[in-house]
């Protein structure tokens, strides 16, 4: 066997590649102000931190259940306003719909600077305008369902069988009607799966909007962290865990069955 043919062959590319890498972590780290020691000299709180958050406060379960309920209602209903505006916007962010390059140009880039802005700032915006409160929280999820649910929606039109629309308009039909008969029944199923996709994300985005006074359960585990309440950190973390897995297979079954 030939040197060219083992694997020395490529070992100086390797090293090279391996060398540039660690000189980006600790050319970065020195920017920063990195300090790895600050780990090791923090071990004192760490370890207090740990024993705290290791001996959740089971007491304190139904305290949380009304709270993870008011999430989870945001997050249906987020979800939803925000498919019911994403769906028809979609259409009219593609030339199959719309035959229009103005207009879906206009449309997408409308749609590019919703899906921009970061959820904590929406939630922020929304509370400076609207206060707090679960409201606040229903209009940020809507907001940020719209501009993911839109991008995926329209994407899958632009990947449609195009017999269909072109049967459609040698009888005459309407733009509405080929929406409606030609275009619709080739993605129901990809509109379901993305409006669950977007529910199961929403559940745990919901989780931190509490931070900047959009309800649900995040407010709980706010005040929890501000006074250093530990041990009821974690029951709420273990109650997000358990609502997210049991939601994530929920949605595996509907969409199973969908297929």
């Amino acid at each position: 066997m030939k040197l060219k043919d083992t694997i020395h062959r490529d070992l100086y590319k390797r090293l090279f590649i391996l060398v540039l890498v660690l000189l980006c972590v600790f050319s970065s780290a020195r920017v920063t102000g990195a300090q790895m020691a600050d780990v090791f000299n923090n071990l004192d709180q760490m370890g207090i931190f740990l024993q705290r958050f290791l001996s959740p406060d089971w007491y304190y379960i139904p305290k949380i259940i009304e709270p993870m309920l008011k999430t989870i209602k945001m997050s249906v209903v987020g979800t939803t306003l925000g498919v019911v505006f994403a769906v028809p916007f979609s259409f009219l962010a593609t030339t199959v719909v719309t035959r229009n390059f103005f207009v879906t140009t206009i449309i997408r880039f409308l749609m590019s600077i919703v899906r921009t802005i970061p959820n904590l700032l929406l939630a922020a915006l929304f509370v400076a305008m609207f206060g707090i409160g679960e409201f606040t929280g229903v209009l940020t999820i809507a907001v940020f369902t719209f501009g993911m649910v839109s991008q995926l929606i329209y994407e899958a039109i632009e990947t449609i069988d195009h017999g269909p629309i072109e049967a459609a308009e040698s009888v005459g039909a309407t733009k509405t009607q080929i929406a409606f008969w030609s275009i619709a029944p080739q993605i129901t199923h990809q509109i379901a799966s993305y409006s669950l996709y977007a529910f199961e994300v929403n559940i745990r985005a919901s989780t931190i909007l509490g931070y900047v006074g959009a309800g649900g359960i995040g407010v709980i585990l706010n005040s929890s962290l501000s006074l250093m309440r530990y041990d009821r950190v974690s029951i709420i973390i273990l109650s997000i865990l358990v609502v997210v897995i049991t939601i994530d297979w929920i949605s595996e079954i509907i969409r199973k069955r969908l297929v």
